[in-house]
């Protein structure tokens, strides 16, 4: 049985705010960008399980949430 990891479930511990100047925007914290890297290398060297191939999956969501989100605070 395959499990699915949902992309809010790494939001306590992925995600951090950041202050720059009148702008506040999210980021993923060094823990989980040091993650995305390492999966991101694993999948580039075709070495990646299907376990983290559904966690890079979840982790590119977000990423996509959050790019979205902060190019619309910065924009206003």
């Amino acid at each position: 049985m395959t499990v699915v990891l949902k992309p809010s479930s790494l939001i306590p511990k992925g995600i951090q705010v950041q202050h720059s100047d009148r702008l506040t925007l999210f980021k993923f914290t060094n823990e989980l960008g040091n993650r995305l890297q390492t999966l991101l290398d694993r999948k580039k060297a075709d070495t990646l399980t299907p376990e983290e191939t559904l966690e890079l999956a979840a982790i590119g969501e977000l990423d996509e949430i959050f790019s979205y989100i902060n190019a619309v605070i910065a924009s206003s």
